[in-house]
């Protein structure tokens, strides 16, 4: 048996993450330990997420400590994964998928159509804010950063009406109290990977890859392969407004796809059906470029960036 480090961040939610893998690694008779390394975006706590240029931004030092041999793996939501990996490394495993909707959470209202115009809904995400304010327009969607935690006691100290979170931290974090109820993926197009966690190694780590092979879940793979290829397909990261989700019945799979503008004003939408996940994402991605896609996101990104902050 081995004994194997695992490299997490240190929000409660990752924390979470990596201690949920370690105990199953346990279960297996491994030893695990679990170090704490903070990331770009753990950093950058003022700024919204979908103003800072940074690929990887909740990955890249934990793939330092990978590529350094610090750690043996990573644990990450694989939301938060580039679509594009360095040669070095690998996901050795994408784990049993939670819920991918997105969560409603409130004290006063049942839902999005209860909410009153004018109300506040706070979000980190374009991907969501573009769908709230194409459902919506009457909204305002403000930016909310920090921890699940954090986010659920700004809005019960009254700062936001509602707020949007991912429907599987909520779970994990056992605060399924304050969930008021998940919303329909046709109405939120979750993001890519969202609800699944991804176990990054070094790809020439075979013993490593060999011990987490149990953990690997067929569906989870092959539904986020194919979010992750239509995200690809769009030049698209974890912070632009673009949602993807695949579900898999029998050897069939199918694909949902938005992208939008920030402020609601357009949103594209796209679906197909395939077996091939790689070609069934990049086929999707290819109908939303037809349709404008491709001008949506090139406004995006020659908008102005913030410089993380150096440590």
């Amino acid at each position: 048996m081995a004994h194997l480090r695992i490299g997490s961040r240190g929000s409660a939610l990752a924390l979470w993450q990596a201690n949920h893998v370690a105990a199953l690694l346990r279960s297996q008779g491994h030893s695990v330990e679990i170090q704490i390394i903070k990331t770009t975006g753990d950093k950058i706590t003022e700024v919204a997420l979908s103003m800072v240029g940074t690929k990887g931004m909740f990955t890249k030092e934990i793939e330092e400590a990978l590529a350094a041999r610090e750690v043996d793996l990573a644990v990450h939501s694989l939301k938060d994964v580039p679509t594009e990996l360095q040669p070095e490394f690998t996901l050795a495993a994408i784990m049993k998928r939670e819920d991918p909707r997105d969560a409603f959470i409130s004290r006063k209202f049942s839902d999005l159509p209860a909410l009153p115009g004018g109300a506040r809904v706070g979000t980190s995400s374009l991907r969501r804010q573009c769908q709230l304010k194409a459902l919506r327009p009457d909204l305002q969607v403000i930016s909310l950063r920090g921890n699940v935690d954090t986010r659920i006691r700004k809005m019960e100290e009254g700062d936001y009406d509602a707020i949007i979170l991912a429907s599987a931290g909520v779970t994990r974090l056992g605060l399924q109290q304050h969930l008021r109820y998940r919303i329909p993926a046709e109405l939120v197009c979750p993001a890519a990977g969202q609800g699944a966690l991804g176990i990054e190694t070094r790809s020439n780590d075979a013993a490593t890859a060999a011990a987490l092979a149990f953990l690997d879940d067929e569906d989870a793979r092959v539904t986020t392969q194919c979010e992750r290829a239509l995200l690809n397909g769009l030049g698209g990261g974890c912070q632009v407004p673009i949602g993807a989700y695949a579900e898999r019945t029998g050897g069939k799979l199918s694909l949902v796809a938005i992208a939008g503008r920030p402020d609601g004003s357009q949103l594209l939408r796209e679906s197909g059906e395939g077996s091939d996940p790689e070609k069934l994402g990049r086929e999707v991605a290819d109908a939303l470029l037809r349709k404008g896609a491709d001008r949506i996101l090139s406004d995006i990104y020659q908008r102005e960036v913030v410089a993380p902050a150096q440590s």
